[in-house]
């Protein structure tokens, strides 16, 4: 059964009924060295430009395509695995496989504040 496609007019409050506010409002800008690592086993640094419950954005020189699974690996943290959703020229977004707990988030983000 589909359900009616639904338009901004139809939320009260005016929200982006695809949750693309929410999204924006759960994501953190951060700015921290970690590790990534493929099937391969290749393992290389990257820049972790912003965070959210679901996923994180970074930036490194080395080539990685949609799809891709990988594990993201912070100070501290065991490795996160996640998926690469999309890629332009050296930054990534990858989704990660579990969502993040709110309290595992914070931590993060306290720790690039550091």
């Amino acid at each position: 059964m589909t359900q009616p496609a639904l338009d901004s007019s139809d939320d009260p409050t005016g929200e982006d009924p695809t949750g693309e506010e929410l999204r924006r409002a759960l994501r953190k800008s951060v700015k921290m060295r970690a590790h990534l690592r493929d099937r391969g086993q290749t393992r290389f640094e990257i820049e972790v430009t912003d965070l959210s419950l679901s996923g994180f954005r970074a930036e490194t020189s080395f080539t990685l395509w949609p799809g891709t699974v990988v594990w993201l690996t912070l100070p501290g943290l065991a490795a996160l695995e996640a998926v690469v959703a999309w890629r332009d020229k050296f930054k990534y977004g990858c989704a990660f496989a579990k969502p993040l707990h709110p309290a595992v988030f914070d931590h993060i983000v306290a720790l690039s504040q550091r």
